[in-house]
């Protein structure tokens, strides 16, 4: 056994440990422990738990290897998924806490109908489903990397660890574990990026020291075949529009994911939901900030370690990554001249994005111990959404569909949460086959996800909330054709489980499909609204009622 993989085995044992620990100390026996952790999160803890619900595997292991190749047009994830968790904040969060329901069908059930109860049970699942794929490939490779098993074992046994804990504790256990790989994942983020930027620059702070280097790497990434880092609108093809289409997706995605939204449900009052979201949005920004250096130096270490070698002199980290699969050298090739992520590229060294960041202490010469916990970081990230992901899926289709729809509402609380743990089952069978063979990085992947919820959620809960004139028959068209748009668009520009693909149109990329589909959403449900009935006076005035506070009485909470 190496000494990374010794490193590698004691961080992730010890830290499994505790996540398991917390999860049968955290062991639940009724529907609202299951759901919302009985309501009774401290507003600090939720923060935590909402910025680890919050950067998955995307956001510690894909983003930073997608801003290294992408450059500045790299920023979309970063403008995208912080601004999509302001609106979030200060447009829908409170307001679905004081609502008090358990899940996001079940506010949008009450505040418009059945019918749409059922499709954003529907949308919930497919949301949270296709997110969930990107977690599990994440933890795939982290796994086949580090412990030496190849993809798929790494996936199944990825899936099998976040089964577990996810089925157990309910939301109590996942609210509680999340708190600790917060703790876990920012420290394996940020200790490698701190040593790296020492190394470089002379100064610890990689969240300033990356703008020294950015000239030399610029001039590198030519040299490679590369557009430069920070040339503006050259690492997408379809230029400025689709960057503006994929920001907006994900501002809007994000505002609507159901498994961040259900998390502002779990605190005691809407004071502390608010106050949550601070916290939150301050934990999130310890990572995002440092994204951007993490994914230079890294580029900048790699460019620079395969400059001018011969095969035979290539890092070691190239030959121990390329047992996975996901760095290549081309056959033939003498000396590296040219690099890409691209595989179809034909570049003579091949660097897959979702390895860069789990590889950067590698690459960056750091000792075995900080590579063993960047690894046991990588897993606290996807095992942290994934969980979160899987609870919507199980309340969807336990809460929403069965107790709500099916049974109206004579179900026991045990029948509840068998079928709820029976979703969670099924979902995660069928996510470790889509994890195996995903259809894009892990990043895209999840972009994905938030495309689907931009074109779904976003439009009918923010119509729902600010919008008294919104009615059930205009949400349900509007969710339906938005769903359809997207998810076709999708389906025609993406080589997906044996379908083929197609060129984007007018340059929009299926990442950016999900703004437009919003827009579809909006006008279809406002059009549809206006042409039908209007809703009941009952629910116009409960449309009111949340968004004005209630007169407060002496010495009670709000």
């Amino acid at each position: 056994m190496s000494d990374i993989q010794f490193w590698t085995f004691f961080f992730i044992i010890l830290t499994f440990g505790i996540y398991i620990f917390i999860a049968w100390r955290s062991r639940v026996k009724d529907t609202k422990e299951f759901y919302v952790a009985s309501q009774g999160v401290p507003t600090i803890a939720n923060g935590a738990a909402v910025a680890a619900d919050w950067m998955s595997a995307a956001s510690f292991i894909g983003m930073a290897g997608l801003i290294a190749f992408l450059g500045s047009d790299g920023s979309v994830y970063l403008m995208g998924w912080t601004g999509g968790y302001v609106l979030l904040a200060l447009l829908l969060a409170p307001y679905l806490r004081k609502w008090g329901k358990f899940t996001v069908p079940e506010f949008v059930g009450d505040r418009y109908s059945e019918s749409v109860r059922i499709v954003a049970a529907v949308a919930a699942i497919v949301v949270s489903f296709t997110y969930v794929v990107g977690q599990m490939n994440g933890g795939g490779i982290v796994f086949s990397r580090f412990l030496g098993l190849n993809l798929t074992w790494g996936v199944v046994v990825a899936a099998a660890i976040i089964f577990f804990y996810a089925v157990l504790g309910g939301m109590k256990g996942i609210t509680y574990t999340q708190v600790a790989q917060y703790s876990v994942l920012i420290t394996a983020y940020l200790i490698p990026a701190v040593a790296v930027a020492q190394q470089t620059t002379g100064i610890p702070v990689p969240q300033i020291s990356y703008g020294r280097i950015l000239a030399e790497l610029d001039a590198l990434s030519v040299e490679f075949g590369l557009h430069e880092f920070t040339e503006a609108f050259a690492g997408r093809d379809g230029g400025q529009i689709d960057v503006f289409l994929v920001t907006a997706s994900l501002m809007l995605g994000t505002a609507g994911l159901p498994h961040v939204i259900i998390r502002f449900y779990t605190t005691k009052t809407v004071r502390g939901a608010r106050y949550s979201a601070f916290w939150a949005l301050f934990f999130i920004s310890l990572l995002y900030l440092t994204a951007p250096a993490v994914g230079a130096f890294t580029k900048l270490n790699l460019l620079q370690g395969v400059r001018g070698a011969t095969v035979d002199q290539l890092p070691a980290w190239i030959e121990t990554w390329g047992a996975t699969g996901l760095v290549t050298v081309a056959d033939g090739v003498n000396t590296i001249q040219s690099v890409s992520n691209d595989a179809a590229s034909g570049a003579d060294l091949i660097v897959n994005n979702d390895i860069l960041v789990l590889a950067s202490p590698e690459i960056g010469g750091l000792p075995a111990p900080i590579i063993g916990l960047m690894a046991a970081g990588g897993m606290a990230a996807a095992m942290s959404t994934a969980a979160g992901l899987l609870l919507v899926i199980s309340s969807a289709a336990s809460h929403d569909l069965y107790f709500r729809v099916i049974k109206k509402e004579g179900a026991s609380e045990g029948q509840q949460m068998l079928v709820g743990r029976v979703a969670m089952a099924a979902a995660i069978v069928i996510a470790i086959f889509a994890g195996i063979n995903p259809p894009a990085f892990v990043a895209q992947v999840v972009a994905f996800a938030f495309g689907l919820a931009a074109s779904t959620f976003f439009p009918i809960l923010l119509l729902g909330i600010f919008w008294k004139r919104a009615n059930g028959v205009g949400a349900t068209a509007g969710m339906l054709t938005g769903l359809i748009f997207t998810s076709t668009y999708m389906i025609y520009t993406l080589e997906v489980f044996g379908t083929g693909s197609n060129d984007h149109i007018l340059g929009v990329s299926p990442e950016g499909i999900g703004a437009i589909g919003a827009l579809v959403n909006f006008t279809v449900t406002i059009v549809v609204s206006k042409l039908t009935a209007p809703p009941s006076h009952e629910v116009q005035e409960m449309v009111e009622s949340i968004r004005y506070p209630q007169q407060r009485k002496v010495g009670a909470d709000v």
